[in-house]
């Protein structure tokens, strides 16, 4: 019990600690509204958004070369495209849902991906018709903006930070 008035009731109105330069030092830090934990904290909500819209527009694109739609498509770059969509479902798993198993089917999709737009963006910088068509990793996503070699960096530095860590509550240690 306090002698404060109205102090054991929810209502009460929050008393002001002393102010001293390190509370104040503090408290603008907590709030300050561009500090990289709220740039890291934003990165998860935009991904969660542009993940399912790529897979959408990506399977989308690769069906309907597969599906022959498209006269003279490369079937090679039609499947890469179509394993780069499965990826980014794959990957909003994590995104959504806050368990552990789909914390590691989350990183090991985005590091297939990134793995694989490094493979793909190199040899198709190398040698621009190998596939015979553009996939969305070709030349390491130009043709998405870049977005296929960002996402899948921005998403492991998100997954991987430990307030994520612990939102899904996975432990590097066994015990």
């Amino acid at each position: 019990m306090t002698d404060t008035p109205g102090a054991d009731t929810d209502f009460a109105p929050p008393t002001e600690p002393e102010a001293s330069q390190e509370t104040l030092v503090t408290r603008s830090a907590d709030v300050e509204p561009n500090s990289w934990a709220d740039i890291v904290n934003s990165i998860g909500y935009v991904l969660g958004v542009t993940y399912p819209v790529l897979a959408i527009s990506t399977g989308a694109r690769a069906l309907y070369q597969l599906a022959g739609f498209k006269e003279g498509a490369s079937t090679t770059a039609a499947a890469l495209s179509l394993v780069a969509a499965l990826c980014y479902l794959a990957a909003t798993i994590g995104f959504f849902k806050r368990r552990p198993w789909a914390w590691w089917v989350s990183v090991v999709a985005l590091a297939f991906e990134l793995g694989m737009v490094l493979t793909v963006g190199l040899i198709t910088t190398l040698n621009p018709g190998v596939f015979g068509d553009e996939t969305v990793w070709s030349r390491f996503g130009a043709g998405y903006g870049f977005f296929p070699l960002i996402q899948p960096l921005l998403g492991l530095v998100w997954l991987l930070r430990p307030r994520t860590l612990v939102l899904y509550d996975v432990s590097w240690r066994r015990g």
